[in-house]
This record gives structure tokens, sequence and C-alpha cells, in this order.
């Protein structure tokens, strides 16, 4: 197999009405860059911060709000698709504008509800606002701007992105204490419309570049959704992110079986974060020197590699924490792994709709895995146990994706 370049098909004017540009619009990125890290910061990392003060001052229950909270993830899986066909076609301007508007909104319907009920409603709007604005019409957006060079681009947005809790989550803390969440809710909605909504209208009005022609892997974005290679790659994905999931949901309760104490354990899931932003850094240099298909098998062979010896060694606390570190390092490269699975392969003809359908079954068991990690750790009676499932089940998805190499990729 020759070395991936990452090249993607070449553009035509077929399907558009810009040519694609010599150079990436210079305003996107540094607009993607910081409205990635305020929108993920506030729709998503807020909500565990506040989520004891909200059951203490309201009575709900906290599997109650979590499984709000759970529900807007799955409508952003399922609004993600349509979404993806939309910015194929138009470019990502309307879409993010309208998502930071609708998130706006949605987080004064929380910050307003006088009952779970529309708590709960508030949660699906924000689902919405999730699937315009987080990472997938964002990576849309850099395939087709940025075509071969994408991989930094992809990679300037993740880290910034993966920066959300550590900005936002003390944030959110230190707005809560005296203005109770309510209130907090209240502020982080202001900064949501001021800090996105302006970005996303004024830097994404560059030209949207030509849609690509669908390279000799696919005949454009149904027949790839079709393909054998395609539904083996979401399969893969979806299992390897449940599994990816698993780890972080389980690590404490399992570091606390091994003897470690509560602010040991928070600190080894904290510097796995850190390390997924390292892992992150390093990725560019990973996709200039293997191919698509052996960098994929690799990653979740990894991932599961490193889950297992979680789940095996015992100690000593140093050691389990290094583990953390690396699984993150691991994480940290199947995020970019999954943006660019799409163009390496088939191109970035369809990028939208395809990326959008590869992310949706991964998004749903993210918000179905806190339920299920803690009814398989009981049933298989630990978390050790749980976590040697789990790295079966990358091996699994290291094995299927060892099949989802395609004919006539992109320069690969």
């Amino acid at each position: 197999m020759a070395k991936d370049q990452g090249t993607a098909a070449p553009a035509t004017t077929v399907h558009s009405r810009v040519a694609e540009p010599a150079r990436p619009p210079g305003r996107v990125l540094p607009a993607l860059c910081l409205t990635e890290i305020t929108s993920w910061g506030i729709l998503y990392y807020a909500f565990p911060v506040l989520l004891p003060t909200i059951t203490a001052d309201t009575g709900w229950s906290g599997s109650a709000c979590n499984a709000a909270f759970s529900a807007a993830l799955l409508v952003s899986a399922g609004v993600g698709i349509p979404v993806g066909r939309l910015i194929d076609r138009r470019g990502p301007r309307a879409v993010m504008t309208l998502g930071s508007v609708l998130g706006t909104v949605a987080l004064l319907g929380l910050a307003f509800a006088p009952n779970l009920a529309v708590f709960t409603v508030a949660w699906l709007a924000v689902g919405v606002a999730m699937a315009g604005t987080l990472y997938q019409p964002a990576f849309a957006a850099v395939a087709r701007w940025w075509g071969p060079r994408r991989v930094r681009a992809l990679t300037a947005i993740t880290l910034t992105g993966g920066l959300a809790s550590t900005v936002f989550a003390p944030l959110t803390a230190a707005l809560a204490e005296p203005l109770g969440w309510r209130g907090a809710y209240l502020v982080l909605a202001a900064v949501l419309a001021v800090v996105t909504v302006p970005p996303h209208f004024l830097a994404l009005r560059a030209g949207w570049p030509a849609q690509p022609e669908p390279s000799a892997a696919g005949a454009g974005g149904a027949g790839v959704a079709r393909s054998r290679p395609f539904v083996l790659l979401a399969t893969a994905l979806t299992l390897s992110g449940f599994a990816v999931f698993g780890v972080v949901i389980a690590l404490v309760p399992l570091l606390a079986e091994r003897g470690l104490s509560p602010a040991t354990a928070a600190w080894a899931l904290g510097l796995g974060g850190a390390g997924q932003t390292l892992g992150r850094a390093l990725y560019a240099t990973l996709a200039r020197r293997t191919g698509t298909v052996a960098r994929t098998v690799t990653l979740i062979a990894l991932g599961g590699a490193t889950t297992a010896a979680l789940g095996l060694v015992p100690g000593p606390a140093w050691l389990l924490v290094v583990l953390s570190v690396v699984a993150g390092m691991v994480r940290g490269n199947v995020t970019l792994l999954q943006a660019t699975a799409v163009p390496d392969r088939w191109g970035s003809a369809a990028y939208g709709r395809l990326s959008a359908l590869l992310a949706a079954p991964v998004t749903v068991v993210g918000a179905l895995t806190p339920f299920a990690t803690a009814a398989l750790a009981g049933a298989l009676g630990g978390y050790p146990r749980l976590f040697a499932w789990l790295a079966v089940l990358s091996a699994v998805a290291a094995a299927l994706a060892a099949a989802t190499g395609v004919r006539g990729a992109p320069a690969s």
C-alpha cells in the first residue's frame, strides 16, 4: 500500500458557483478555532459542572437530567446527517450561524425552565444546535476549503476544541457560585451569542468551493454510503467509539477498585485529557508516514491495547496514570482519524453527508455509554473485567478496519 498523502479528488465547477481557491480563506480557521472551543465549552462541558447544583436546587433526579442531556446527543446525531448534506451544497455559513442562534435561545430555555419537561425540551433544542456548531460542520468546512492541506487545519481546530473543558469548566463553576445554575446559563448564553454568532456570519462568507467530482473510489455520496468498505468503517468506528467512551466513563471507578484515592483517580483522568491534546498534535506526522488503512487499524488496536493494560495492571499508581496518559494520546488521534476517514478514502465530494453518517452512530453510543458501562460492570463482576471486554471490542473493530481499503482512493 502506498503512503497516504491526504490528497482530495480534483475540484471541478460542475456543482457549485465558485472554483476552489488556491489558498483557503484566511479568517476561517481562527474563527472556527474560537467558535469550537466556545461551543463545546458551553453546549457540552458546562452541564456536568452544573448538574449537582441543578438537582440540589430543583429536586429533579440526576438520572432524569442526564437522560435529557443524552437525548440532546441523540438528536444531534440524527440532525447531523441533513446538516451535512446542506453544507455540501451551500457551505457552512448559514448552518453554523443559525446553530449558534438556536444554541443561545435553547440555553435561555434551560435557564428559565420551570419544570423538568421544559428543561428536557430545551435540551432537545440544544441537540439541534450541537449538530450545527460542533466538530462535524467545522470539519466539513475545512475539508472543502483546505482540500489536500486539511490535516493541519483539522489539527488546529481539535487542539483548541480540546481545551474547551479546561477553559469553561472552571468558568462555569465560578459563575454558578454567585449566580446559581440559572444565572450561569444566562451568562453562558450571552457569551455564546457574542463569541460565536458574529464569527460564523462574517468569517464564513468566503466563496464556497466547487463540489469536487467523486473520486474513482465511489460514485458519489449515495453509492459510497452503501458500499462494503463504508459500512465496515462505520461499524469499526462505532465499536471503537463505544470502547473509547467506556474507558473515559469507567476510568475513575476502575482506579478506585485498584485502591487509588479519588483525588489521584481524578488526576489520572485529567492527565489523560492532556495526553489527548498531545496525541492530536502528533497526528499530522503520523498521517504523512502511514497509509490510510494501516493508520486506522493501528490506532484502533492501540486503543484496545491501552484499555487491556488498564484492565490488567493492578498498579502501582504512577504506572496507571502513565497508562491513562497514553490512552488519552490514542483518543486524541482517533478524533482526527474519524475527521479524515472520508476524504482519505473517497475524496471530499460529499464529505458533509458521509462524515455525518459515520459520526451519527458514534455519537449515539457516546450518549448511551454511561448507562451501558455501569450495567456491564455490574453484570461482568467489576471494572477490570469491563475493561477486558472493551479491549476485545476494540480488537474486533481493528479487524473490521483492515477491510476498509478502497480502490481508486485519492492518492493514498
